[in-house]
């Protein structure tokens, strides 16, 4: 495995747990993968259990109405019981984000170093309540709080209407930012053999349409705006003021947009 520790894709390993990461790196990536599953079934066992709580009162509760109403009482103690899981779930998952070695930083080398497994156990932890709770509570204030508590940066009276977001500790959004619905937000790609970890900046006042891909090392200006559906590629710079669109997405000049709207109408 001396490819891995001596790639050129790789920059120098940073001690004796990085070369022997990369040196053996199909049982470190085994290793990681269970201590990551042991890490992520901890989490999700302790928002269960007030949520287990919950369903035995209300099981209680429900066994003691008439046989009519039983199965009612029961529904709706199963739904309390998933909402407290849920509640209990992103209030647990940041305290795991703050208190384990989350601290992803850019990155771009292979995949088998120690620079990956913040960048690993971060995504893994955000994609717990991701993949069963965010959302349900994406447009509301319990969104908003459980995104910066995962260390994404949210100015004033920005509108996040999107939960399919990896990395948020790597993401800004400036003032009165708007994200459309399905936009899909990750400071990261990868391919060679490589992985580049690089944040994204959406400035104040900025429009992302619905359905926008925005990929790592992505900068967006102020009062820009990026059409629907559109999909900016790793390096763009939207310079203030400016309308991009397509796939990948390009600048549309004033006449262009003009065109467009007056073809559309």
């Amino acid at each position: 495995m001396s490819d891995f520790v001596d790639s050129p894709k790789n920059p120098p390993p940073t001690g004796a747990a990085d070369r022997a990461l990369r040196r053996f790196a199909r049982f470190s990536y085994h290793a990681c993968v269970a201590v990551l599953l042991a890490i992520a079934a901890s989490a999700l066992g302790c928002a269960l259990a007030p949520a287990l709580w919950v369903w035995h009162e209300g099981s209680v509760w429900s066994a003691t109405l008439p046989s009519w109403s039983r199965y009612l009482g029961a529904g709706l103690s199963l739904s309390a019981a998933f909402f407290t899981f849920g509640f209990a779930l992103i209030v647990i998952v940041p305290i795991y984000n703050f208190v384990l070695p989350t601290r992803v930083k850019p990155f771009k080398g292979g995949y088998y170093t120690i620079h990956a497994v913040p960048w690993v156990l971060h995504n893994v932890l955000f994609y717990l309540v991701l993949y069963t709770f965010l959302p349900f509570v994406t447009l509301t204030p319990f969104g908003t709080w459980f995104l910066k508590a995962m260390g994404m940066t949210i100015g004033r009276h920005s509108f996040v209407n999107t939960e399919l977001i990896s990395d948020p500790r790597l993401i800004t959004l400036g003032d009165d930012v708007t994200l459309g619905g399905s936009v899909r937000i990750f400071a990261h790609y990868g391919g060679g053999g490589n992985l580049v970890i690089s944040p994204v900046v959406v400035e104040d006042r900025a429009t992302v349409g619905i359905g926008v891909t925005i990929m790592g090392d992505v900068r967006i200006g102020k009062n820009a705006v990026i059409l629907a559906h559109s999909a900016l590629l790793p390096g763009s710079r939207v310079g203030e003021g400016e309308t991009w669109a397509g796939v990948p997405a390009r600048p549309i000049s004033r006449e262009e947009m003009v065109q467009i709207k007056a073809e559309t109408r």
